[in-house]
């Protein structure tokens, strides 16, 4: 696994990687001491995992996460128990907490490996977003980390756009169209002007009198389909 460590602490750099030289599966390729160096490191090494400080001068992990269109594998390390623990618990990779143990890093870096194992590709790939790669989203002071592969619709509400994985459903600051330039359109499909469908969770598609198609998602909801995005679509169905 290639991987990068952001700290704005040198000894706290040091420290861990001092542990991970007991894990030759683990390569560092890099370190940062803060968002806009761990932004350039990114770009430049297309790490598959990250080691990532919560709280650092000029920007913190979440404003970094935010930053990236692809987020690879995180593994958070930071000394605020509360606040990364109650962020992340329903989405983080894993989460040590300063002093790291041994055995916390053993474990999360097995849990590193099951996820890149079921996530082939290169999770920071900044060329086009694939169904395989993930996105972190925050939402107020609810953060996730959501595979694609995971997001059944994509809506637009003006300037934002709501996303919709399991009961989740938040509203993020990107405008529709700005995300559409990103995703591939083998899995994502422009339905109309305000809706983007994950073609893998179509569960039915009716052809209305009008030429027009409706789709039925399996979460139960109902996509209508512009007359133009229709033809398009059984192009790409071959209906």
């Amino acid at each position: 696994m290639k991987a990068l460590i952001i700290d704005d602490e040198r000894l706290a750099r040091d420290a861990l990687r001092r542990l991970l030289a007991a894990h030759p599966e683990v390569k560092i390729v890099a370190e940062a001491a803060n968002c806009d160096a761990a932004l350039r490191a990114i770009e430049k090494t297309s790490p598959e995992l990250l080691f990532l400080d919560v709280e650092m001068p000029g920007g913190s992990g979440f404003e970094l996460l935010e930053k990236l269109p692809a987020v690879p594998a995180v593994i958070f390390t930071t000394a605020y128990d509360a606040h990364a623990v109650r962020a992340f618990e329903v989405s983080a990779l894993d989460y040590l907490l300063k002093p790291i143990a041994a055995d916390r890093l053993a474990a999360a870096l097995q849990r590193a490996q099951r996820a890149l194992a079921e996530s082939p590709g290169n999770p920071a790939d900044l060329q086009g977003l694939s169904v395989t790669q993930q996105i972190f989203v925050r939402d107020g002071d609810r953060c996730w980390i959501v595979r694609l592969t995971d997001i059944s619709l994509m809506e637009s509400e003006g300037n934002y756009t709501r996303l919709y994985f399991g009961s989740n459903a938040p509203l993020i600051f990107r405008s529709l169209s700005a995300i559409a330039q990103r995703l591939k359109a083998d899995t994502f499909f422009r339905a109309n002007r305000s809706q983007i469908v994950n073609l893998n969770w179509i569960e039915a598609v009716q052809d209305d009198f009008d030429g027009r198609l409706t789709l039925k998602l399996r979460t139960g909801r109902r996509i209508e389909i512009s007359r133009r995005q229709s033809r398009n679509l059984k192009e790409l169905l071959s209906l």
